[in-house]
């Protein structure tokens, strides 16, 4: 291990990888194959910018609809104990599509959900996924367990889904990796849980959907660095930014921009949808027989030990939701006619 009076130097001889250890070596390699990659798994800007100018009045999606649903993926990844790599994933799938398909607000609860369950099945263990109508019910959306399978059908053939994509996450990772091998004062590197936070914070902003991965988790680490004052480590990234070839006129901007958000984070004002508590809205009907009940402990029938019927797990998801819609509000159910228009099915790329 290095002292960081040669952690520079090392980094600036990174060109000849025969200086540095095997796990470093490996590391860089990743970070310039990765980097290689990334535009691949970008959302289209140019829907993204039709977002950010939509109104909020607009059929279209809007930029606020949009952080509204990725605070509410947020909140679902945390009560289902999901990992930040499952989040972030979901929220570049949700991007990627809704950059490249004309899509009505009231689908987007579906859609979000859909994301989420598409990166879980990917990242998370088979026995931490929840059943999918307890998604839908946790989530209180309308729609049914039939509607979300078609449509991560659809999402999956619109976006040619690959089983991993290129995030920010996997930029801040190997970020870490490479300075906790080049520095033995561990104790000025922040723990890349509080960098994972940070970074999910900025995916709750649309804006930070147009930045390059790499630049995106190196401004994350360059901000922290900055904020806790550390030279040392300051000097690090910078070599290591001049290594990969980062702009630093790209690198300025964006670190801008996460220092801003940071600052909001951080400001009593702000809901952080990590802690956000799940409030459970139930029907007229329902809150009535609630209040009626109130005081009664019916008998209990014995729970039988066989698994739900998906037919009855649809029904259920159905009687506990809200029946009133909002702007970013549920679609409706199979039974109240067609779910997804005609011409959803037909769009895509060009």
């Amino acid at each position: 291990m290095c002292t960081n009076s040669s952690c520079s130097k090392r980094l600036a001889r990174m060109q000849d990888l025969q200086d540095l250890d095997n796990e470093t070596c490996w590391l860089v390699k990743e970070l310039k194959s990765y980097i290689a990659q990334e535009a691949d798994f970008l959302p289209r800007e140019t829907g993204l910018n039709i977002m950010e100018s939509a109104a909020e009045n607009h059929n279209g999606v809007s930029a606020k609809c949009r952080n509204a649903k990725v605070e509410d993926l947020w909140s679902l990844a945390s009560f289902f104990g999901f990992s930040t790599q499952t989040f972030v994933l979901a929220v570049n799938l949700l991007d990627r599509f809704l950059a490249i398909m004309k899509v009505q607000p009231k689908h987007v609860p579906c859609i979000g959900v859909s994301c989420l369950h598409i990166a879980a099945k990917m990242v998370e263990d088979e026995c931490n996924i929840s059943p999918t109508h307890e998604l839908i019910r946790i989530s209180q959306s309308k729609f049914t367990v039939s509607d979300l399978s078609r449509m991560e059908k659809i999402i999956s053939e619109k976006l040619n889904l690959e089983l991993k994509a290129i995030t920010a996450l996997t930029f801040l990772h190997l970020y870490h990796a490479v300075i906790v091998s080049l520095t033995s004062e561990r104790g000025e590197i922040p723990s890349i849980e509080r960098l994972e936070a940070q970074l999910k914070a900025c995916l709750c902003q649309l804006i930070f959907s147009k930045a390059k991965p790499s630049v995106l988790a190196l401004s994350v680490i360059t901000q922290e660095f900055d904020a806790l004052q550390s030279l040392a480590m300051l000097e690090i990234v910078q070599e290591l930014q001049r290594h990969l070839k980062i702009v630093d006129s790209e690198l300025l901007y964006w670190r801008g921009l996460v220092a801003k958000c940071m600052t909001e984070y951080s400001s009593s004002e702000c809901s952080k949808p990590d802690n956000k508590k799940l409030v459970w809205i139930v029907s007229r009907r329902t809150a009535q027989n609630l209040h009626a009940n109130h005081f009664s402990v019916p008998e209990l029938p014995t729970i039988p030990e066989g698994s739900w019927d998906e037919s009855e797990s649809e029904d259920s998801c159905e009687d506990m939701s809200c029946e009133e819609d909002s702007l970013c509000g549920s679609p409706g159910s199979d039974a109240e006619g067609a779910f997804f228009p005609s011409e959803f099915c037909n769009q895509g790329r060009k």
